[in-house]
């Protein structure tokens, strides 16, 4: 059946279609938007968990890059482009839709690329009361700029080496690869943005 803005013919398989799914002829009317009856209003609780799950998503990221500037990567800033812990937690939360106990069985680890290399940064365990069901590996890539190469070897050299230590800028490129822990197919999803 295709849905038009109103129903004028009264066709009366179109009727007995829509009697079908629940509707009584007698209560249709003569202008009539079928997609006002089809088309679910959308769940405005279930719109604000998910928002309030991506930005605790999005501080646990923030937090993790924060607490690892300085025991894992020995620098005293990252910087991080605009909205990439944003789209990082959105992906997350739609690759964890699928899973039976959704985030809550997600055990992410967070992994820096450098030059061809993968540094640990921390493992994030989304609800330690949930069996985790799949694991996500989330690897930030380092921007590649020669000027913040070139500038750290000019300080490094001179008399500002003692107060300056190296910044590090991350690159808006990201994967993740989601491995499910108790399939029988053993299904592994690869995403590089």
């Amino acid at each position: 059946m295709v849905a038009t803005g109103s129903l004028s013919s009264k066709n009366p398989a179109s009727i007995s279609e829509l009697v079908d799914h629940g509707f009584h002829p007698g209560s249709l009317l003569n202008d009539f938007d079928y997609w006002d009856y089809v088309v679910p209003e959308p769940n405005l609780n279930e719109v604000v968990f998910e928002e309030t799950t991506c930005q605790s998503l999005v501080k646990m990221l923030e937090n993790c890059l924060s607490k690892s500037k300085h025991t894992k990567l020995g620098c005293s800033r990252v910087l991080v482009p605009e909205k990439l812990t944003q789209r990082i937690a959105q992906d997350v939360l739609r690759l964890s839709s699928t899973e039976p106990c959704g985030l809550r069985g997600c055990v992410m680890h967070v992994n820096l690329e450098i030059e061809n290399v993968c540094k640990k940064l921390d493992r994030i365990v989304c609800d330690s009361s949930v069996v985790p069901t799949f694991e996500l590996t989330l690897v930030f890539k380092q921007e590649n700029c020669s000027w913040t190469s070139f500038r750290d070897f000019f300080f490094s050299r001179g008399r500002f080496s003692s107060g300056l230590r190296r910044t590090l800028i991350l690159s808006s490129g990201f994967r993740l690869v989601k491995k499910k822990l108790y399939s029988l197919i053993g299904t592994t999803v690869i995403e590089e943005c």
